[in-house]
């Protein structure tokens, strides 16, 4: 099994920054590719950056805000995440493919709000 845990969300003030991690552990094989995923209230869940292959892709949303990496070595992935927005309030997913099967952390709180 593969576990993933995410960590560094919380509270920041429009503008701000946060920095989202995720670590994974467990039987870890062939991984396809990496991602965040983020749900708000009342929305469904929407991919916010991916990376596969040593390339990202962003939403549109966060373009140029967002940035996604990838520690090989540590099996961590992180979410640099600058000038946030209310609009990007929202529990924040981490996701794994590996042999082309879904895992997903449990979810952490993001809230941008002055």
């Amino acid at each position: 099994q593969v576990q993933l845990v995410e960590s560094g969300g919380g509270l920041v003030q429009p503008g701000g920054s946060l920095r989202l991690s995720c670590e994974a552990s467990g039987r870890i094989f062939n991984i396809n590719a990496m991602g965040w995923y983020r749900q708000a209230p009342g929305k469904q869940r929407e991919l916010v950056a991916r990376i596969s292959s040593g390339s990202t892709s962003y939403a549109d949303s966060v373009t140029g805000r967002f940035t996604i990496s990838r520690d090989i070595s540590k099996n961590t992935m992180d979410l640099q995440m600058n000038v946030l927005k209310p609009e990007d309030t929202a529990v924040y997913y981490c996701n794994l493919v590996s042999s082309f099967v879904n895992y997903w952390g449990q979810g952490i709180q993001v809230t941008v709000s002055s």
